[in-house]
């Protein structure tokens, strides 16, 4: 197999509503492409059709590598790319792949990991910790991956030795839309900027010993009561549920964590830390990128 990284890398990210695509020579990111073709949006026996669509001039660069993150690797997408098991570093994550094509097109495998009640799993977070990791220039560090399902993942040594997924965006979108709160929040259509106060302020009350239940009902009834505007409500929302992720976290002093995710949520995330006396860092889209580089490179 010729030596990674003297290849170009076709790195894709494959989501369930959208795709993601970069060319990455010498290990740097050269150009980005994009496309709203999730897997949702890709009929049965497409896969191929659609990603030579986005970046068939790149597939046909000599010796062009190409890895494949994300849903794509799930039993709805292209294939199943089964899970590697924690611990899990980049070589153990370059021996799981699934290739489509031998020493050209692979899937990443995401990871699973075992607690006492059930198991657990992700599918293209663990590219982004390996590009944090990469970007940061450690190889131990503790990290949140915010989203629908956030992710708090802890790395020891370039492997990622356990992990727990949060519900915390999904059960913000059923309460936003599905809920009695629905009838006094922000229609899902409005511009909604974050109400900082009202936000920390949510997030602290979640912090003490209260029941999320109970404390969730508040935002019906500050509504009720006029004491708090729409816009106000939903941040208290969003501030009660990522303070309850945090809750569930025990940090140690001096510790600070790694936020990977979208601008948006990392604002929410270091802010929800800041009240927990948390230092944090945050890092971007780019390190999907760089963690696919990371795994193409331990290729061998």
């Amino acid at each position: 197999m010729t030596h990674a990284n003297t290849r170009p890398l076709v790195a894709v990210d494959w989501g369930t509503t959208s795709l993601r695509a970069a060319l990455l020579q010498a290990g740097q990111v050269v150009a980005e492409r994009e496309s709203a073709q999730g897997i949702l949006a890709v009929p049965a026996g497409g896969f191929p059709q659609v990603l030579q669509a986005l970046c068939s001039d790149w597939l046909a660069l000599p010796q062009a590598l190409c890895l494949i993150s994300g849903m794509a690797g799930s039993a709805q997408g292209w294939a199943l790319a089964p899970y590697c098991p924690c611990p899990a570093g980049f070589a153990d994550i370059a021996q799981h792949l699934h290739w489509l094509e031998p020493d050209r097109m692979a899937l990443v495998p995401g990871l699973s990991c075992e607690h006492a009640h059930a198991p657990d799993v992700m599918r293209g977070e663990e590219v982004q910790i390996m590009g944090a990791l990469a970007l940061s220039g450690r190889n131990s560090a503790r990290m949140v991956l915010p989203g629908t399902h956030s992710k708090w993942a802890q790395v020891h040594n370039g492997q990622v030795t356990s992990f727990q997924t949060f519900m915390t965006g999904e059960v913000f979108a059923a309460l936003r839309h599905h809920t009695i709160l629905a009838r006094t929040l922000p229609e899902a259509t409005m511009a909604t900027e974050l109400d900082t106060t009202a936000f920390t302020q949510a997030v602290a009350q979640s912090l003490q010993a209260g029941n999320l239940l109970h404390q969730v009902f508040g935002t019906r009834t500050l509504s009720l009561m006029h004491r708090a505007s729409p816009q106000a409500l939903l941040s208290h929302l969003s501030g009660l549920l990522i303070g309850e992720e945090l809750r569930a976290q025990a940090f140690e002093k001096d510790e600070e964590i790694f936020i990977v995710g979208s601008p948006a949520l990392q604002q929410r995330y270091q802010l929800a830390l800041a009240v927990c006396q948390v230092q944090s860092r945050c890092w971007g889209a780019q390190a999907t990128w760089h963690g696919l580089q990371a795994i193409a490179s331990s290729l061998t």
